[in-house]
């Protein structure tokens, strides 16, 4: 839970991922402050409901993407949810999506509302996350525009022939009959062309003219008049036409956004399908050499191959290779694609800031952490060097040991060694550190290079004793701080001292202490597993004249061991591998 409160969240709009211990989502919120609400959830005495503290408990990680603002939060959050399903997440999780307002592309085109949009036959804006906005919308469009609501089919051959009559809406004024040629097109599509600088967002002009009538009604004492055109122009101001996250007009694109700096490059992907976001990430490379085009074109590569979007048109900030000739590359200037590549870029350029500054803190708690070792060991001086032993076998068997090294708290894992343990047979710890603690010092002292700052043994009184035994065979006792560290009750032992000392367990200088020993233990498990494997591979197999490796490995595989191999009968043998191998192995093995 500390490791999610020490994370570095922007106050700024965008939608967060919470995920389990099974890297499942778990939950998806949004906010105009991610600072503010995802700390929250953390807070001690808030009043939470048994499914709001269930779900904190189950929070294992989680992840956020920014957005312009909170209306393309919203949105995100909206398509993220449906695609996803989280459990937490009980409201819009339906098929319903937010409402469009369309306009139809038809002779005298129809304006209403919809959720299932065709991009063949309407021109789609919104969508809309407030719902009585885009009903104030529609009505300020009717009270100002005299559109037609009918569904005829309004043919200049149907009108020539009379086939229709005026409707109501024509005797009060809300429409003005082209069904019956009372409105010629050209008049009706000017009209249309307004409402689509509307719906655009285009409003400058229509506020400047409403402005002017509420002044004017104002001079003429007509409030109540002034009053209803200053709601308009305060419905017209609210009203957020475009979602640079959700446009249904971008049907099949991949947005990648790529800085980069000295050490690494950053790049965020956007996989925008129908005009809905369905994935991104965000993600660093290590730079080995400057950025050139074969690094791009491979992260570009992964991407469209994780995504499976090898058909998808392109808009990136950094020049692309082309993939396919039927596969458009934008580097958009201006417009909504540019707008889509802003976002990618600031998700980009804060991942790169987050990063170094999580870095930065990461190096600082580190350090504090070696500064409180050092006090509470009573070290002369901090220990930015250590290194830790441990020894491995199976009953006295395939005896090794490890050295792990770590420098300024954090592994140096090209200074790692492991060891065959030479002189010493059976089970002996004591012995194995002794040969394992002079042949790494004993190296150090002829290769005339530094030695840590701290030595760690993982064991009691008994391994410490062994290795500042062997300190001082080197005459390097009392240059190096030498300790031992017991498994069960982590009790730290000093040379020449028969009682030790225990520091808090949720001390941070003791955390780092078992960090460094269980990677040492760990270490030294995997060499001896590695070692016990090849010599489990090795058998009496190996011995006879005309039996390969390929022959070896099937046997072992069905059978599993010589002995049940000797076992077997001649016939079940020889299925395996024929007749003339079988009597071969089964001669060899009776010898």
């Amino acid at each position: 839970m500390n490791s999610l409160l020490n994370k570095k969240i922007p106050n700024i709009a965008g939608i967060y991922k919470f995920y389990n211990q099974n890297n499942e989502i778990i939950y998806i919120g949004k906010s105009k402050n991610l600072n503010k609400r995802i700390n929250g959830y953390f807070l001690k005495n808030q009043n939470y409901n048994k499914k709001t503290l269930k779900m904190i408990q189950e929070i294992y990680r989680l992840t956020y993407t920014l957005s312009e603002n909170e209306h393309d939060a919203l949105l995100l959050e909206n398509n993220l949810i449906k695609e996803n399903k989280p459990k937490y997440n009980i409201l819009l999780r339906d098929d319903k999506t937010y409402p469009y307002i369309v306009i139809s592309k038809e002779k005298f085109p129809r304006i209403y509302t919809t959720r299932k949009i065709n991009l063949k036959k309407e021109k789609v804006f919104g969508p809309f996350t407030n719902i009585k906005t885009m009903k104030n919308v529609l009505e300020l469009i009717k009270k100002l525009y005299k559109i037609r609501s009918c569904t005829l089919h309004l043919s200049d051959e149907n009108i020539k022939n009379n086939l229709f009559k005026v409707c109501l809406d024509y005797h009060i004024g809300n429409c003005l009959a082209p069904c019956v040629g009372k409105q010629k097109e050209n008049s009706y599509l000017k009209d249309i062309k307004q409402i689509e600088e509307i719906l655009k967002g285009n409003l400058k002009n229509l506020i400047d003219d409403l402005k002017y009538k509420m002044d004017r009604y104002s001079k003429n004492l007509e409030f109540e008049n002034a009053q209803s055109i200053k709601n308009k122009i305060s419905m017209l101001k609210m009203y957020n036409s475009k979602s640079s996250v959700v446009n249904p007009k971008f049907k099949n694109i991949d947005v990648f956004g790529i800085i980069d700096d000295n050490e690494n490059v950053f790049l965020n992907y956007m996989k925008i399908n129908n005009g809905i976001m369905l994935g991104g990430e965000t993600i660093k490379i290590r730079k080995k050499i400057e950025m050139n085009q074969s690094v791009i074109n491979q992260l570009v590569f992964h991407f469209r191959n994780k995504y499976k979007t090898h058909n998808y048109n392109i808009i990136s900030n950094k020049r692309i290779d082309c993939f396919d000739d039927s596969i458009n590359i934008y580097f958009p200037k201006t417009g909504d694609k540019k707008k889509l590549l802003n976002l990618s870029l600031k998700n980009a350029f804060f991942y790169k800031e987050h990063h170094y500054s999580e870095k930065k803190e990461r190096k600082i708690k580190k350090y504090s952490n070696l500064i409180q070792l050092s006090k509470d060991l009573k070290l002369k001086s901090i220990p930015k060097k250590i290194e830790c032993f441990d020894v491995s076998n199976t009953q006295g068997t395939n005896n090794v040991a490890s050295m792990v090294s770590f420098i300024n708290g954090y592994p140096s894992k090209k200074n790692y060694r492991k060891y065959k343990i030479n002189r010493v047979s059976g089970i002996n710890d004591y012995k194995s550190l002794e040969e394992v603690v002079y042949r790494r010092y004993n190296k150090l002292k002829k290769e005339k290079n530094l030695f840590p700052d701290l030595i760690i043994v993982d064991g009691g009184k008994g391994q410490l004793r062994s290795a500042v035994k062997m300190l001082k065979k080197l005459k390097i006792y009392g240059k190096v701080n030498v300790i031992g560290i017991a498994k069960k009750l982590e009790e730290i032992y000093f040379p020449n001292d028969s009682f030790p000392i225990l520091i808090g367990k949720k001390s941070e200088s003791l955390k780092l202490l078992q960090f460094i020993r269980n990677e040492a233990h760990r270490f030294a498990i995997t060499f001896h597993k590695t070692i016990r494997k090849k010599k489990f591979l090795v058998s009496n197999l190996d011995e006879i004249p005309g039996i390969g490796e390929k022959t070896k490995f099937k046997l072992l595989k069905e059978y599993h061991s010589v002995q049940k191999i000797r076992e077997s009968d001649l016939k079940k043998l020889a299925k395996n591998v024929g007749i003339i191998k079988a009597e071969k192995i089964i001669e060899y093995l009776n010898k």
